[in-house]
């Protein structure tokens, strides 16, 4: 028994475990094999992901051709059924694609048209799903370090301390998988993800099963990585709050189509989308802090390529910190002068872009420009002809609440 034990164990050790949110596995291409031509940067190239997929079943059809950039949080939403996650496990090669092409920062990973097609197992890729599925007779620690195991000591980009850090996990090192939290599965679970020190991370609504208050825990240290950490990261999830939190770049999925895709800022401003068409339909504002005014906790945040400013109540960043804003449509109303004597601190000059019919039919939407910076502005049909608004016009935009996202 110990004998077929020790088998076993060896056998495990040489595969790689898709399941437990790490993918790459397997000795490293040697120089001048066929998988090293297959996986080679191409020379010259630009870096960015290049996503031609075509999955075929029997009541459901993905057809995505997409262009990514190859740094930052790329969202994929929509509705349950849209196809997020056959996008992702394309991606990752744990579904068939009839008919596709996928390149990752200059490394060709599928071209049917060629007859490649690189096993999961040699895509450098972290994959983190749902539910962390740690091995449950291995400490956190003894989770982690299989995952380090799976790459060369001299191709790893993040080392156990630097992911132990950024995942606040030290303190669950020593503990066994069932001793944890969902949320600190989770986070577990993203530290192994990154222990494989992949080139593209894929994360399937790593939020989606915890509760609210969890998701408050997670969001923070998913920031963390994103400002900390150069590795693209494509991320599935259909809520909004935390697609506007995290995401650079939006792709929206319906019935297995891409109906948009571009910076976040864009995405979510357009008109002629369903996401601007709703009571929660809002803007997310990317700036710097100004300043913080300690008396009244005000902060400043510096809009992009403007001398406009927002406050709002905040514990404070320092200056020049990054800030993301929200801005929903319905606490933005417009004015043809600049309002004299009002509570509302935010008053910033805008030009008036384009108007579109709201879901009620009462209420149009605004699209207003300050600077380079696009804003919503929800208000009645009556607002409208009564200051006779058109594109073009130079106008006011009062916004009565703003929102720090982080």
């Amino acid at each position: 028994m110990r004998r077929r034990t020790g088998w076993l164990a060896a056998w495990l050790r040489s595969r790689s475990w898709c399941c437990c949110c790490f993918i790459r596995g397997g000795a490293p291409p040697r120089c001048g094999s066929p998988m090293m031509a297959v996986t080679q940067r191409v020379a010259n190239d630009t870096t960015g992901i290049e996503a031609r997929l075509r999955v075929n079943y029997a009541e459901f059809s993905l057809e995505l051709d997409l262009r990514l950039p190859g740094r930052g949080v790329t969202a994929l939403y929509g509705h349950s059924g849209s196809g997020k996650t056959t996008c992702l496990r394309g991606v990752a090669g744990l579904t068939p694609v009839a008919q596709g092409y996928l390149r990752v920062n200059g490394e060709v990973w599928l071209d049917t048209q060629a007859g490649i097609n690189v096993p999961t197992h040699r895509r450098a890729l972290g994959y983190v799903f749902q539910e962390a599925s740690l091995f449950p007779h291995l400490t956190v620690l003894r989770n982690l370090q299989f995952g380090l195991t799976r790459v060369p000591a001299g191709q790893r980009c993040v080392d156990l301390d630097q992911a132990v850090e950024l995942l606040g996990i030290a303190h669950l090192l020593r503990r066994m998988p069932a001793g944890l939290s969902g949320g600190e599965r989770q986070r577990v679970g993203m530290a192994r993800a990154l222990l494989t020190s992949p080139r593209l991370l894929l994360m399937d609504e790593p939020l989606a099963s915890l509760d609210v208050a969890r998701k408050q825990e997670i969001l923070p240290y998913l920031e963390r990585l994103h400002g900390e950490l150069d590795i693209p990261v494509l991320y599935v999830s259909h809520a909004p709050q935390e697609v506007a939190r995290l995401a650079d770049h939006l792709v929206l999925l319906e019935n297995g189509r891409a109906t948009a895709s571009g910076p976040i800022g864009q995405i979510l401003s357009r008109l002629d989308l369903p996401l601007a068409m709703g009571d929660d339909a809002s803007v997310m504002v990317a700036g710097h802090v100004a300043d913080f005014d300690p008396a009244y906790r005000l902060m400043s945040v510096r809009l992009p390529g403007s001398a406009s400013c927002l406050r709002t109540v905040h514990d404070g960043l320092p200056a020049g910190h990054a800030a993301r804003l929200a801005i929903k449509a319905r606490d933005v109303s417009v004015a043809l002068e600049r309002p004299q004597g009002s509570s509302i601190v935010n008053v910033i000059p805008v030009r008036v872009l384009d108007m579109a019919p709201a879901d009620n039919p009462d209420h149009i939407l605004v699209r207003l420009d300050a600077d380079g910076t696009a804003l919503l502005a929800r208000i009645t049909r009556y607002s409208r002809d009564q200051l006779k608004l058109a594109p073009g016009m130079p106008a006011w935009a009062q916004i009565k609440a703003v929102s720090v996202l982080g």
